[in-house]
């Protein structure tokens, strides 16, 4: 008797799905699954796959190509407690470079590094932390569901380090000091363990740093040189948003997930351009049935050479391109599954995922290595 793959993704099927070649971005697809025990896959138009690593850590989120060809990926560290229930799910704590065939070339380690860790062209890298409020510091925090801090007083706020190439640290910004609660409290539905929860952080081609504040729904530019928000999206534009990029033309691209998105009874998932001289959204896109494409949580968008965009449904493993005009040209379903390692994350989520933080594209000129192989 055979019986049904309970797996609702898996059972749809995996692999490619659709591919357009006249239409899509030529290059290689980079990914790394969550539950994989440190596998990256890098796949090419067909889904097939050209080359992998394996690293010592299973994912800390997501893995990039950086200088060279070299890979940047954010491991989990080993051994760590939970400092609350959700921290095993989307914590990091080893940031690392590695070589072609997985030979660690640089490493740095912070147990409270979680979400994102940006690797620098210069060697260093800017990430996304924690430090626990207590008290008073606490108490200010706004919003919230009560009574749900973490171990019953504590709410862990962000903080956002850059170190340098050698691991001293050159940069730092704390929630605690530069946010305004009451400008941004959390949503009425959210734990209070942790606020804001930043879950992407990227410089800017002015300096400045881009950060998303996904449980306060806001995306925001921090100055570098004052610690203050110089910028942020109109409330209701962004709805436990992700993954907001510069473009060339200094807009913002986001993944907008659509949670709890405000005057809609039905949520959906979107991609935005957001014009940050008036907040406006110029371009959206969004399945043409639009209830089909809804990703809680995580998510990520790429922009790629001549317009077409790279989105990474997380949740369900989907990844496609899109051209200006919505036309969906290239989709692939990430066939790894696997449960969870830690016991309080199976048992948020029980099934074997196939989910991946972001993924990234890649023309052939920027893996060297790549092609120069026999």
């Amino acid at each position: 008797m055979t019986r049904v793959d309970q797996n609702q993704q898996r059972r749809r099927g995996t692999g490619l799905i659709a591919l357009d070649p006249d239409a899509a971005f030529p290059g290689f697809t980079l990914f790394a699954p969550l539950t994989g025990a440190g596998g990256v896959h890098l796949v090419d138009l067909h889904g097939e796959t050209v080359h992998r690593w394996h690293l010592p850590y299973r994912p800390g989120r997501h893995a990039r190509i950086v200088r060279g060809g070299e890979l940047a990926y954010n491991g989990v560290l080993p051994g760590e407690k939970a400092l609350f229930p959700m921290w095993h799910k989307y914590r990091g704590g080893v940031m690392l470079r590695a070589a072609p065939d997985g030979t660690v070339l640089w490493e740095h380690r912070d147990p409270f590094q979680h979400h994102d860790a940006h690797h620098l062209e210069d060697g260093g890298v800017l990430y996304t932390g924690l430090e626990a409020l207590r008290g008073s510091e606490a108490d200010a925090v706004l919003g919230g569901v009560p009574g749900t801090e973490a171990a019953g007083s504590t709410v862990w706020a962000d903080t956002i380090t850059e170190v340098g190439p050698d691991g001293s640290p050159r940069w730092s910004w704390r929630a605690a000091e530069h946010l305004d609660r009451a400008a941004y409290p959390l949503h009425p539905d959210y734990a209070r363990e942790h606020w804001p929860l930043i879950n992407s952080v990227t410089p800017l081609a002015d300096g400045n740093v881009l950060a998303s504040l996904r449980s306060v729904s806001a995306v925001v530019v921090i100055s570098r040189a004052t610690g203050e928000i110089l910028w942020r999206t109109d409330p209701g534009t962004v709805s436990q948003q992700h993954h907001p990029t510069e473009l060339d033309d200094g807009r913002l691209l986001v993944f907008d997930n659509g949670v709890y998105r405000p005057g809609h009874d039905v949520p959906y998932s979107r991609v935005i351009e957001i014009d940050r001289t008036d907040g406006e959204v110029v371009w959206e896109y969004h399945d043409p049935a639009r209830e089909s494409f809804f990703a809680p949580f995580m998510g990520s968008a790429q922009r790629l050479p001549g317009g077409n965009t790279l989105v990474t449904d997380s949740p369900a493993g989907r990844l496609f391109e899109v051209t200006p005009d919505g036309y969906l040209c290239w989709e692939y379903v990430v066939p790894h599954f696997g449960a969870y390692t830690e016991s309080e994350v199976r048992s948020l989520f029980p099934a074997e995922p196939n989910a991946v933080f972001r993924a990234y594209r890649y023309a052939p000129e920027e893996i060297p290595w790549l092609e120069a192989r026999p």
